[in-house]
């Protein structure tokens, strides 16, 4: 089992940056495949972005895609979220997920093991 924190959410305003982490500990975490969620108000969870065991392969949902940027350092057992160019619809809860597989995953069910969430509020 692993257990995962996410730090470094807050209150930007538009067109703002914040870097999300995600801290594991419990398991080896070159095994694991890392995933970024955001849940908005009255809204369903949502993909953001995933890579693989080594970073190398990554996801984005088409919504980020050029804006937010997913990396790792296993060495630190630590998932991170870019995200730039922030709008007034990033504001959402984001949630990191892990599942223990060396691939990628996109979707919500794939995933084994959640965050707790940081809320992340884009202001204008």
């Amino acid at each position: 089992q692993v257990q995962l924190v996410e730090s470094g959410g807050g209150l930007v305003q538009t067109g703002g940056s914040l870097r999300l982490s995600c801290a594991a500990s419990g398991r080896t975490f070159s095994n694991y495949a890392m995933g970024w969620f955001r849940q908005a108000p009255g809204k369903e969870r949502e993909f953001v972005a995933a890579n693989n065991w080594s970073g190398k392969v990554t996801v984005y949902a088409d919504s980020v895609k050029g804006r937010f940027t997913i990396s790792r350092d296993n060495a630190k057992n630590t998932v991170y979220l870019q995200m730039n160019s922030l709008r007034s619809e990033d504001t959402a809860v984001y949630y990191c997920a892990a599942r223990y597989s060396r691939e990628t995953y996109a979707l919500r069910a794939n995933y084994d093991y959640w965050g707790q969430g940081t809320q992340v509020t884009v202001s204008s």
